[in-house]
């Protein structure tokens, strides 16, 4: 069988990678998104990174004291949303956990960590083990 297999869903790779996309709730940067974030091999890499980046965000827009409703409000004034493009039928989307995330405060501080998922990370990893070279 040629061009790959039936059962490749796309989960595991795809070439080139995904991307996740960093949207400014607060309109500041227009529709165009703020930061572009390349280089997940895989789309569940790209769904728990997304997922903790909202997550996160959330958070930091929550103060003592607001209801659910109110951390909502100021989500979406001042949060930042992120989309992964490429498979967007699989991809995970901040309105599927968005009123649970307002309504129950993180109590586990691995759930806001995005940076351990950066694909980032590991870019300067590899140019620092060429200069040992």
């Amino acid at each position: 069988m040629s061009g790959g297999s039936v059962f490749d869903t796309g989960l595991f790779g795809t070439p080139g990678g995904y991307e996740v996309r960093i949207r400014d709730l607060s309109g500041a940067n227009g529709s165009e998104p703020v930061e572009v974030i390349r280089g997940f091999a895989t789309l569940e890499h790209a769904n728990a990174f997304a997922r903790r980046y909202v997550r996160d965000s959330v958070e930091r827009c929550r103060a003592p004291g607001m209801t659910p409703e109110q951390v909502l409000e100021s989500w979406f004034a001042y949060g930042e949303d992120a989309e992964i493009a490429g498979r967007e039928d699989q991809a995970w989307r901040s309105a599927a956990e968005l009123r649970d995330f307002a309504r129950i405060p993180v109590t586990d501080a691995e759930e806001r960590n995005w940076r351990a998922l950066d694909p980032r990370r590991y870019a300067g990893d590899e140019e620092e083990g060429d200069e040992e070279s």
